[in-house]
């Protein structure tokens, strides 16, 4: 065997030699996975002013990463692409998982409203500007409203009183602004949070004129109603303050019924003044002689901050409560309200 020849079967038992260790150093490394937050990124073969798209994700896409460079990240997809993206356009796995949690504790909350967003809106994973978002939706999405919230105006500087000039103490700093924020679905099944402001609420018009300036929060059909030769249905309306940040979810709601004589939604119940809490839900119960009628339950808070249920039944036209064992009827409990007041 000549010196050759051993020269080159040296080096080719080193290299042989030398795979498992890359293989064991490589499979030990953790896998990162990644999730696109952005409509849609072209990958690109390096990270320079110029160069070639190798692919393309879209929003929600999973990624593994396999190398950073400054603001970029080397990743491939599912379906084996990959590409150079910038950083801003991921989210981690962690925020995938948050969301996917989410999902599962509201799959059986009550739908309260329907409602279209009004621009390409975020959904986050809890209320709030600068908390983490995923999911973009386009605009004029239809979505599904849970539940409400409130969270700080992020972009807005607390407020201070201005100094008084007669040598009192500075006031102190005022609450920061506050927005209403939606827990909703969209049509894919993705469940977060989105601004308020950024959703319009569906409500059919023949109803939405009533709301006489307040802000419709939910609403529902209770039933429908024959005339002549077509169905209208009955609705539970559930309205607000106009103004984010209110301390209740609700305080007021109002029943609207079909007049088959007059051929026109009347207002058949109306209650004011409620420390409301969402989820308001609709349902039917058997009344015996009555039969069985449209039943609707909205929580509200008591004076000591309990929430508690009130039960209402609709016989068309009429809206009555419904009394637990032990309860009250409404105007024994106010005059008796009234009466702690003024002792």
């Amino acid at each position: 065997m000549n010196s050759g020849f051993r020269f080159f079967l040296s080096a080719l038992l080193l290299t042989f030699a030398g795979l498992p260790v890359a293989c064991t150093r490589n499979s030990g490394r953790p896998q990162e996975i990644a999730y696109v937050s952005a409509p849609q990124v072209f990958l690109r073969d390096r990270v320079a002013q110029v160069y070639n798209k190798t692919g393309t994700v879209k929003n929600g896409d999973r990624v593994q990463v396999l190398d950073r460079e400054r603001r970029f990240v080397h990743v491939r997809t599912d379906s084996g692409a990959e590409g150079w993206l910038e950083q801003r356009y991921l989210v981690p796995e962690k925020v995938f998982t948050e969301f996917q949690q989410l999902q599962s504790q509201e799959k059986t909350a009550p739908v309260q409203a329907t409602g279209v967003t009004r621009n390409d809106t975020n959904m986050h994973v809890d209320p709030g500007r600068e908390t983490e978002h995923l999911y973009l939706l386009p605009q004029g999405t239809k979505i599904s409203i849970l539940k409400r919230a409130t969270a700080e105006k992020g972009a807005a500087e607390p407020m201070v009183h201005p100094v008084p000039v007669n040598g009192k103490q500075p006031g102190k700093a005022a609450a920061p602004p506050m927005e209403d924020w939606w827990l909703i679905r969209d049509q894919q099944g993705h469940v977060g949070w989105v601004l308020s402001r950024m959703v319009d609420i569906d409500v059919p018009l023949d109803i939405a004129q009533y709301a006489e300036g307040q802000r419709i929060v939910a609403f529902f059909v209770l039933n429908e109603v024959n005339d002549d030769d077509k169905k209208v249905p009955q609705y539970l309306m559930v309205l607000t303050e106009p103004k984010d940040g209110m301390p209740f979810d609700f305080n007021q709601i109002r029943v609207f019924t079909w007049n088959v004589r007059r051929h026109r939604y009347e207002t058949a119940y109306r209650e004011h003044d409620l420390d409301g809490v969402l989820p308001v839900t609709v349902s039917q119960e058997n009344f015996d002689k009555e039969g069985v009628l449209p039943v609707f339950i909205a929580r509200v808070k008591d004076e000591q901050g309990n929430v508690i249920e009130r039960k209402y039944k609709m016989n068309t036209p009429i809206v009555r409560r419904v009394l637990a064992p032990g309860e009250e009827p409404p105007n024994v409990a106010a005059r008796k309200k009234k009466k702690r007041r003024y002792e």
